[in-house]
């Protein structure tokens, strides 16, 4: 089964959705468990960015795209944040990191990375980046002719 990210239109009073999420519908009882059995860096993390505390912007976790789950997204900003633990070092989990990186990338998803250590570590330094790249996203926005009629 394929699955793809198409642009939705207008709705209404309610605003525009940059684009309308597809995903295998099996993922989303997976979805489900991992958000009942999110890490400590995961918990630690999504207290600064649950209800639209990061500048505004509405942020999910454990968010099913395509065929992945990503650990917090934002649709708004087309941007997945994935926190890597311990495991992210073998070859084999950093050949399907890549992968996945690689597929979202395809539907115009960035993808930030951080390490578990650094959020129980550096909150401030993975929220700076964060805040960074929002703050990019606003200006490359504005600064972005609309279309021409």
């Amino acid at each position: 089964m394929e699955h793809r990210v198409f642009p939705s239109k207008k709705r209404g009073e309610r605003g525009v959705f940059p684009m309308k999420i597809h995903y295998h519908p099996k993922l989303k009882e997976l979805a489900r468990k991992l958000r009942t059995k999110s890490t400590k860096s995961e918990i630690k993390l999504w207290q600064y960015l649950k209800s639209k505390k990061m500048m505004g912007y509405d942020f999910h976790r454990q968010k099913p795209i395509d065929s992945f789950i990503v650990d917090l997204f934002c649709n708004k900003l087309k941007l997945a944040i994935e926190l890597d633990g311990y495991t992210h070092t073998f070859e084999e989990i950093a050949e399907k990191d890549a992968s996945k990186q690689e597929r979202l990338k395809e539907f115009g998803i960035t993808v930030l990375r951080f390490c578990d250590e650094d959020v129980m570590k550096n909150m401030d330094g993975v929220l700076q980046a964060i805040r960074s790249f929002i703050e990019d996203d606003e200006k490359q926005k504005k600064h972005t002719p609309g279309p021409s009629f």
